[in-house]
């Protein structure tokens, strides 16, 4: 499946701050991202790529094992100071980029079960080898639990009346495909919006929940200043606001360190100020929507570590 990168050539210009150095691209995906950036890298620099699914790193092998300078992982970004580590990398790393949500190939291959637009198995692991389905939880959690996932993963406000048609439907028969799940939650939503599916919102929030994007993500912030070497960078392209912000709560609160009295004579280090971030939030131009729209909801934010 062909994957159209995000924001491609204005998230490498903000992660490179120098061609030999060491970089880290935490959702490998189709290597759209990591292609470029070893493209604009000299033959000194390198890229430690990481990713979830099997089958992205698989991709990465097949495609790209031929330059020495990249090292593929399969795992979370969320550990990556183990993985900087076995790289010897701790405080050295020159840029992290990360690139959440979902990947074109994931949407379109029916088996993953992420999208209700072709019936699949109800799977949405990003990790295949581990972990729960979608099938085996939504047939499974009571319904308060199925409603608080609704509501705080998809901010979705028909969560309650959703939560207990699932339960309804499931106790006559397992629902273990894409399109009935889809179908069971449009009939219990009230409102639709034209041109958006009633059943997007609760089947981003069932993603979200099963694969702890939102953990992995907050797990990623408490390290990635550690991990950066001073003047290294930290670019994060979002696609809906429980990612973004995080985001930019993280960077807001390191750049304010520590709340002290004004006019102390204290230096940024000592008030624990240790990232800035770098110019304004960027997002897809018209044309890149008008050929990805996809990109459409894609949010880029960019910070320093600066101590």
């Amino acid at each position: 499946m062909h994957h159209t990168t995000v924001l491609l050539k204005e998230a490498i210009d903000a992660l490179i701050i120098d061609a030999d150095g060491f970089y880290v691209d935490g959702t490998f995906g189709r290597g759209g991202h990591s292609s470029r950036l070893l493209h604009k890298l000299s033959r000194n620099g390198s890229v430690l790529a990481i990713d979830k699914d099997p089958a992205a790193i698989a991709s990465g092998h097949n495609n790209l094992s031929n330059d020495v300078r990249l090292k593929l992982v399969h795992g979370s970004f969320s550990n990556i100071t183990n993985f900087v580590c076995n790289e010897n990398g701790m405080g050295k790393v020159a840029g992290v980029l990360l690139d959440l949500g979902v990947s074109s190939p994931q949407i379109d291959e029916s088996e993953r079960g992420f999208s209700f637009l072709r019936d699949g198995p109800l799977d949405m692991r990003m990790d295949t080898t581990r972990g729960q389905s979608a099938a085996d939880w939504i047939n499974s959690a009571d319904e308060s639990e199925i409603s608080t996932v609704l509501k705080d993963y998809g901010e979705e406000r028909f969560a309650r009346r959703m939560a207990a048609a699932v339960v309804q439907e499931r106790n006559k028969a397992p629902i273990i495909s894409t399109v009935r799940l889809a179908s069971v939650l449009a009939a219990a939503h009230p409102s639709w919006e034209r041109g958006k599916h009633p059943a997007t919102k609760a089947f981003q929030a069932i993603r979200i929940f099963l694969n702890r994007e939102l953990e992995d993500l907050d797990a990623l912030l408490t390290q990635v200043i550690d991990v950066l070497r001073v003047g290294g960078r930290l670019v994060v392209i979002s696609f809906h606001s429980l990612e973004d912000r995080r985001v930019k709560r993280f960077i807001r609160d390191q750049e304010r360190g520590i709340k002290l009295p004004k006019n102390l004579p204290i230096q940024d280090i000592d008030r624990g100020i240790r990232l800035k971030k770098v110019g304004k939030v960027i997002k897809p131009s018209g044309l890149e929507i008008e050929r990805n729209i996809r990109s459409r909801s894609a949010i880029m934010r960019v910070a320093e570590r600066v101590a």
